[in-house]
């Protein structure tokens, strides 16, 4: 992509990280049904531990921006742009009509003060407890995966797998996300990127 191209795409995709947040808060807000809490045992294995917030937030978002050096063109940004765009619509479906929260004290960290902590505390300030399921974090970084594998994967292998992987990890450590949501982010984010190839194509 001609670096003019590049700096543009760039200021457009913060912007837009920033303008889809506000779809997110409106769901949050606007809920159909109350929202669920879901009980199982295997959500009890995870403890949390404050170091994986700055993979789940500090990493996630670096690695949304760090697509658009992997693009040839506008054409192929505004494709791309598109199927976020699309993984955000079916999201809102699953947020306003099957709403699911975590439990409150899954964001008491007791008399905990680490820096690790105190960025939590701040993530969950702007970010309920509600719009869990499935995971947008790992959806995301599944799209992220697939796009970075189609387009760079001759170099890089497959390496960029590993990243909704780690945040799907960094999900439940953090105690953001039931186990049952990081497994459902992942088909929606194939969904979305099927729909990107029978596009482009």
């Amino acid at each position: 992509m001609p670096i003019r191209d590049l700096v543009v795409a760039i200021i457009m995709t913060v912007f837009l990280i920033v303008g889809v947040y506000q779809f997110y808060f409106f769901t949050q807000n606007h809920m159909i049904k109350k929202p669920k809490q879901i009980d199982m045992k295997i959500d009890r294995l995870f403890k949390f531990t404050g170091w994986w917030v700055w993979l789940y937030s500090g990493l996630y978002y670096p690695m949304i921006v760090l697509i658009v050096l992997t693009l040839d063109d506008m054409k192929h940004y505004n494709y791309t742009a598109m199927s976020f765009f699309l993984l955000l619509f079916m999201q809102m479906v699953f947020f306003r009509y099957y709403p699911v929260e975590t439990p409150p004290e899954w964001r008491d960290f007791g008399e905990s003060n680490t820096l690790s902590v105190r960025f939590m505390k701040f993530v969950q300030s702007y970010d309920d407890n509600t719009n869990c399921f499935p995971s947008m974090h790992v959806s995301v970084a599944t799209l992220v995966a697939l796009h970075m594998w189609s387009n760079v994967g001759d170099v890089v292998g497959y390496y960029p797998f590993a990243f909704p992987v780690i945040i799907a990890l960094s999900a439940l450590w953090t105690k953001q996300h039931y186990v049952v949501d990081v497994i459902a982010g992942v088909p929606l984010g194939w969904l979305a990127w099927k729909a990107y190839e029978i596009g482009i194509n």
